[in-house]
């Protein structure tokens, strides 16, 4: 998976098309991830105890990956990942459009 929690991501499909925030969950086995403040749904709770009254509850729903665009921390545009093997052997994501290597 090309994107991890933490990481700032443009959403490129969708309902919230065009906002950016910050990865909370990935989902790997079903490709899809939580995005901070979007893709937000409601879910209706039922009263527990006699007297009590029932609640909407929104929450951040997963989305497909496919609709994610990674946000570059150097260049702040929306990117492909590539990949880049170091001199120590160690295999770091690249921002395709500024060449610089994303944490």
């Amino acid at each position: 998976m090309k994107i991890k929690k933490g990481d700032k991501v443009k959403i490129i499909a969708g309902k919230d098309k065009g906002k950016e925030g910050k990865l909370l969950q990935v989902l790997v086995p079903k490709n899809k991830a939580v995005v901070e403040g979007l893709n937000l749904t409601v879910k209706h709770v039922r009263p527990r105890r006699q007297g009590e009254k029932g609640q909407r509850i929104q929450f951040p729903a997963p989305m497909s990956v496919s609709n994610l665009l990674l946000v570059c921390n150097k260049c702040s545009k929306p990117t492909r990942v590539g990949y880049k093997i170091l001199e120590d052997g160690k295999k770091v994501r690249v921002c395709k459009k500024c060449k610089e290597v994303i944490d």
